[in-house]
């Protein structure tokens, strides 16, 4: 029986996202994306893969929410493709696109099942990306009509809203690594991006509030605890950057304290913003990107160990931190480290005290195939989900207000620029088939939801 058990009302959910797992990628209107036209040039995708089917969800979303019923979910996040609603990006609104979700939340909330509504997660029309995408401010003013067609549409029975998931890595990823669509390498352009994001936020929450009466309204930021690999100098300012370019960034403007300073400096003087600075923000910006929202979605995955690359190895101090060995890595190179979902847990809450918290995304990718018997005994991942909802329960107990908890993800699905060679699902799928077979994480995370709690590590070690 577990031992930690967490607050009643506490909800449980999975989340996915259109472009992973819809497929249907020319059908009923839908218009074309960065990420078809990302996937289409050579090179980008490691195994040349797209989403053009994924999981086939557009056609086998009834047997989709059948399995979170059989799996207990109380909630489930997904996103809404934006060139299924306006093709174009602005102007005319396919209705097709409309229907189709309307069907789709109509079936959840039969299922008992609350939707939590992501609005970009990360598919732009690439009619607007020919229009210079998120570094334009005018595409800030187009996501606020993408957000009121469908929230005019969705509102009266969809109550929770995401305005974006990860907006580091829609601008970042997107426009200075070049690893995501749009695949531009220009960290200028990524700035600019960044900050039409979050003013695309802060535009569309009232605009969400006037079509849903009850709505709560958020936004997902995926954000990495960081720590210095020793406490020399050099180490502790590159993990003060770090932190900057990576969580404060976005975290601070979000809730009212402006771009960072120190990264403000950081960046003119690295010639990634012009000497006078933030030139693109305009006066009321940062009140607008400072809205008041009802809770904040957090994605953790892993920590980073910070060691500055300025000095020469023989210079700095010796290593106080470590990473943990390969063998505590997910199949994506991701360090395995439970506590620190507990650590950005506090930190959030202490720092910028949101009324609300939800732990929007965490997994972890294993391979682990289906045995002779058609089972998937994915050990592992049972293991990082549970170790991670204890970190998450012993941040409860330090105070956060934390409200709920997303398994990333409900299925097998396309993983960006790794195609399908991750997988993150507590479902196994077979592309070939599209067969689903619940795995034994997914078991376990029906029990846990039932429970409403998790072993210990004391207590399992001693069972």
């Amino acid at each position: 029986m577990p031992d930690l058990i967490f607050p009643p009302g506490f909800v449980w959910g999975a989340a996915t996202s259109a472009y992973q797992i819809e497929g249907a990628a020319q059908e009923d209107g839908r218009g074309e994306s960065i990420w078809d036209r990302f996937c289409n040039t050579p090179g980008k995708v490691k195994d040349g893969s797209s989403g053009d089917v994924a999981c086939d969800h557009y056609h086998r979303w009834p047997e989709d929410i059948a399995l979170m019923k059989k799996l207990g979910l109380q909630a489930y996040r997904f996103s809404v493709a934006w060139p299924r609603i306006i093709p174009d990006g602005r102007g005319v609104v396919n209705e097709a696109g409309l229907d189709h979700y309307d069907r789709f939340v109509d079936a959840l909330l039969a299922a008992d099942i609350e939707p939590f509504l992501t609005l970009y997660h990360w598919d732009l029309p690439q009619p607007i990306e020919d229009r210079g995408g998120w570094t334009e401010r005018c595409t800030a003013e187009a996501f606020v009509e993408y957000a009121e067609a469908v929230s005019r549409r969705l509102g009266d029975r969809v109550e929770n809203w995401i305005t974006h998931n990860e907006p580091w890595c829609a601008s970042m990823l997107g426009y200075q690594t070049g690893h995501h669509a749009p695949g531009i390498r220009d960290f200028s352009a990524a700035l600019r991006a960044s900050h039409h994001l979050l003013l695309s936020h802060g535009m569309s929450v009232p605009v969400i509030r006037a079509n849903s009466r009850n709505a709560e309204v958020g936004i997902t930021l995926n954000l990495v605890p960081a720590v210095a690999a020793s406490d020399s100098e050099a180490d502790r300012d590159a993990c003060r950057h770090f932190d900057g370019y990576f969580n404060r960034w976005f975290l601070d403007p979000v809730f009212g304290r402006h771009y960072p300073a120190d990264m403000v400096r950081d960046y003119v003087d690295a010639g990634h913003l012009p000497p006078e600075g933030l030139s693109f923000v305009r006066p009321a910006d940062l009140d607008m990107i400072a809205t008041t929202t009802d809770f904040i979605g957090i994605n953790y995955y892993n920590r980073e160990v910070v060691r500055s690359e300025k000095i020469p190895e023989a210079e700095n101090k010796p290593r106080k931190v470590f990473v943990a060995p390969e063998s505590e890595h997910t199949d994506i190179g991701w360090e395995v480290h439970p506590d620190g979902l507990r650590e950005i847990l506090i930190r959030v809450d202490q720092t910028y005290q949101p009324g609300k918290i939800y732990v929007t995304e965490n997994g972890a990718s294993y391979g682990t195939r289906p045995d002779s018997t058609g089972e998937v005994h994915d050990v592992r991942r049972i293991q990082y989900l549970r170790e991670h909802l204890a970190a998450a329960h012993h941040a409860i107990d330090a105070g956060v207000p934390l409200a709920g908890y997303f398994a990333w993800s409900l299925l097998d699905n396309f993983e960006w620029a790794f195609g399908y060679a991750q997988r993150f699902g507590i479902t196994w799928v077979d592309y070939q088939t599209q067969q689903r077979i619940p795995k034994d994480s997914a078991l376990w995370y029906r029990d846990t939801i039932l429970q409403n709690g998790v072993e210990s590590e004391a207590l399992k070690a001693t069972a």
